[in-house]
């Protein structure tokens, strides 16, 4: 599928490009991989100083109704540099918002989210709900103008550096309802989880936590109906191939450093995963078209995300399949080794977008 950015969208790119450079100094090379905090969180204010943030939100929102294809731009550029994911916040939680939440919602929230000054964390997976959401038992109970919250959320990421759990749960109907939890209210408890990759994930307890109705997205019992729609329009976001070009890029580094280059079958090995790289580029182009068509782009983006987490795979893996016991020490190849498994997890695992793929594009096993 062919795709042309639009000479536009072109200058931006040379904007955030300009604005890296500038920044390199003061920032963390390995910053994408330090989570939404601290240093990170004062990257998104200056995104959201310069608009970036609101790019696709609507104009009466301080936004510019821009297409994907120009959100893309900005964050897979922030992907090459390392230098911070998509913000949750600006994405999927404002989206919803501007969607489905009411007037006073917006105008509370909307502002500090643009600016990236209010930071969300996602709720939803738990420890008997990780991948099928279905499953989620956290509970709220009616309590006089809100609710009461109670449960246990897990491998929550960024919770610890967030104001908000945009949280999924069981509301008395039965159904799944959104809630937007404070996470300093009286009741909340998170526990850091530490991962292989040396960061941290988080395990939330809720007891008995107090959420006013007013922070209820939507009606009760409509959060699936929700979820899709925010993931609809965030899917070209869930594989960015900067961040497997850059991967790639060290890897030829490394592979000149360490004099890989005089034999003939690991240079056709790093050629092999060259194709790989090429292969998710263009599948996240076809991502784009599919949803500035107007299509749903599920089976486009699972493609990108499977393809995107085994290429990272591969790049990580080359330099100790090759037996170089300089991989194993504390060097580029053994940290991208261990943030590939998170990689492969995060963002829907490799085993439920090859389930995507199955339904949406094969047509098997019926549609949800």
């Amino acid at each position: 599928m062919r795709w042309a950015f639009t000479a536009e969208q072109e200058r931006l790119r040379d904007e955030v490009r300009a604005f890296l450079a500038d920044h390199a100094h003061s920032r963390d090379p390995m910053q994408y991989f330090h989570g939404r905090g601290g240093a990170s969180r004062e990257l998104y204010r200056e995104l959201g100083r310069r608009g970036w943030l609101r790019l696709a939100w609507p104009r009466e929102w301080d936004g510019q109704d821009a297409p994907p294809s120009t959100e893309f731009i900005v964050w897979d550029e922030l992907a090459y540099a390392r230098a911070v994911r998509p913000d949750l916040a600006a994405g999927i939680v404002a989206k919803t918002i501007i969607g489905h939440g009411t007037g006073e919602q917006r105008a509370r929230f909307l502002p500090g989210i643009g600016l990236g000054e209010i930071s969300f964390a996602l709720g939803y997976s738990e420890p008997e709900a990780g991948s099928d959401l279905a499953g989620v038992r956290t509970r709220a109970v009616r309590d006089g103008d809100g609710y009461r919250v109670t449960g246990e959320k897990r491998w929550t990421s960024d919770a610890h550096n967030s104001d908000y759990l945009w949280l999924l749960c069981r509301t008395p109907d039965d159904g799944h309802t959104l809630l937007m939890l404070d996470l300093t209210a009286p009741g909340v408890q998170i526990r850091p989880i530490h991962t292989i990759d040396g960061h941290r994930l988080n395990e939330v307890s809720l007891d008995g936590v107090y959420v006013p109705q007013e922070n209820r997205i939507g009606a009760e019992g409509e959060a699936w109906r929700l979820i899709r729609a925010a993931l609809a329009v965030e899917r070209h976001l869930m594989v960015l191939p900067g961040r497997v070009r850059r991967d790639y890029e060290d890897l030829l580094r490394w592979s000149v450093e360490r004099g890989w280059s005089a034999d003939a079958r690991i240079r056709a090995d790093i050629a092999d995963v060259a194709l790989g790289v090429a292969e998710v580029e263009a599948a996240a182009m076809s991502t784009l078209a599919a949803l500035e068509a107007g299509q749903d782009g599920a089976a486009q983006a699972a493609r990108a995300k499977l393809l995107g987490s085994r290429t990272l795979q591969r790049i990580a893996r080359l330099p100790f399949d090759v037996g170089d016991a300089g991989a194993a020490g504390t060097g580029t190849p053994s940290f991208l080794w261990h943030e590939t498994f998170m990689e492969t997890i995060a963002g829907g695992t490799s085993e439920i977008m090859l389930g995507v793929l199955a339904r949406e594009a094969l047509g098997l096993g019926g549609r949800r």
